[in-house]
């Protein structure tokens, strides 16, 4: 229902604005189609070193000549596991019934989570977390 959108080259957030006013929550696009989009900053998220290496590539037929960078599954999946919140323990528990993200890598990467912008209570829950998937073959 909705996904966080983060132009690169948007040094004073105007752009992440912009998204916001026209596909954002409760926008006409919204409305109209259901879903919507987050105007975020590179700033806003926590993700593993990296990342940028990582980034997937979709541009689907008939988009171009854009294109989007998306983050490998695994490198949001960390991200939210830190920010503790129940949905996104939820989320990415989901993501691993699925087979969408592997625990042994999703252990990897937070490890590769930057520690001074992570909470260490966070930390310990997330790997806790996969830790338990991990021992349980899932």
């Amino acid at each position: 229902m909705e996904a966080d959108v983060a132009p690169f080259g948007d040094l004073d957030g105007s752009l992440a604005l912009a998204i916001e006013g026209a596909i954002g929550q409760g926008s006409q696009f919204h409305d109209a189609f259901g879903y919507h989009a987050d105007g975020v900053d590179f700033d806003t998220a926590v993700a593993p070193a990296g990342w940028r290496e990582r980034l997937v590539v979709f541009d689907p037929p008939g988009a171009e000549p854009g294109r989007g960078l998306c983050l490998e599954p695994h490198d949001p999946a960390a991200s939210k596991l830190v920010a503790g919140r129940i949905k996104d323990m939820e989320f990415v528990g989901a993501l691993l019934d699925a087979a969408l993200v592997d625990p042994a890598t999703l252990a990897e990467r937070i490890e590769m989570l930057p520690r001074d912008r992570v909470l260490p209570a966070h930390l310990a829950k997330a790997r806790r977390f996969v830790a338990g998937r991990l021992t349980s073959g899932q």
